[in-house]
């Protein structure tokens, strides 16, 4: 009877045991998911722009060099550049080496954080960006945006060679390959941060040209010459070494041999 009275409160004691572990351990639990709760609260995480690989300084950035990565919000010292605004590094160039899988600031940048800057923070070194005006047609339809590539053309009434009291109309191709850093008031930068689509109506476009460049351009407006863009594509870097003055004459010369060349060479249809 003793030895079932032992093993009895042996049991109970065991029970009782198991269940203060339990209890224990529960409430350590609580205690944890308590502490990971205000911990997750003031160590609130983001999500930056990071690079994928080390990054000499004085490098152009290119989209695949950029990725991201998550940290803690209140350990980042500086103004850390948010992954939604990742498009505003690309062609960017870094002012200092950063480490692979590090964040990146907008101190890293050079010419900083785009929002805090003006259009003349977009101007590379040397250049100097002009505005000029053209028509809805002068600049494909309104679908010049910014960052596009364009030729600029002039029409200019200028005295006849044959006849000098005589005026008549002359086109050429002034620049090639010019970059668009706005139309109208709108930047890459506005474009990037905008909520809405822009509504293409603009009547100037402001292009990066040489301080050489601009000086022609001012020139060609003030002689009521009509400008008129021709867009191209970026990645095409052909240009035309030698293009001449097109007037009726050139054009009554040449229609033969420009269509001759469209087909033949640039449509590859045989000639019959």
């Amino acid at each position: 009877m003793k030895q079932k009275l032992v093993l009895i409160a042996s049991v109970v004691i065991g029970l009782v045991a198991a269940m203060l572990t339990k209890s224990y351990l529960t409430a350590k639990d609580r205690e944890v998911a308590a502490w990971k709760r205000q911990f997750d609260k003031t160590n609130l995480k983001i999500t930056v722009a990071g690079v994928k690989r080390a990054i000499p300084s004085g490098t152009v950035l290119k989209a695949e060099d950029i990725g991201q990565i998550d940290i803690i919000e209140r350990s980042v010292r500086g103004h850390v550049v948010k992954i939604a605004d990742y498009l505003a590094l690309v062609e960017r160039r870094t002012i200092r080496a950063l480490e692979k899988d590090s964040p990146i600031f907008w101190s890293d940048i050079e010419g900083g954080d785009p929002k805090s800057r003006g259009l003349s923070g977009d101007i590379k070194d040397k250049m100097r960006a002009i505005a000029v005006n053209v028509s809805g047609s002068g600049s494909v339809s309104g679908m010049v945006q910014p960052t596009d590539h364009v030729d600029v053309l002039g029409t200019f009434s200028f005295p006849s060679k044959d006849t000098p009291a005589e005026m008549e109309l002359v086109t050429m191709t002034i620049l090639q390959d010019v970059l668009v850093l706005a139309t109208g008031k709108e930047t890459a930068k506005s474009m990037l941060l905008a909520t809405r689509p822009s509504s293409g109506s603009y009547n100037t476009v402001t292009l990066e040209v040489t301080p050489r460049e601009a000086e022609i351009l001012v020139f060609a407006e003030q002689i009521k010459g009509r400008l008129t863009l021709a867009l191209r594509n970026p990645r095409d870097v052909y240009y035309e070494k030698s293009l001449p003055r097109v007037d009726f004459k050139q054009i009554q010369a040449e229609i033969g041999t420009l269509n001759e060349f469209r087909q033949n060479q640039l449509l590859r249809k045989p000639s019959k």
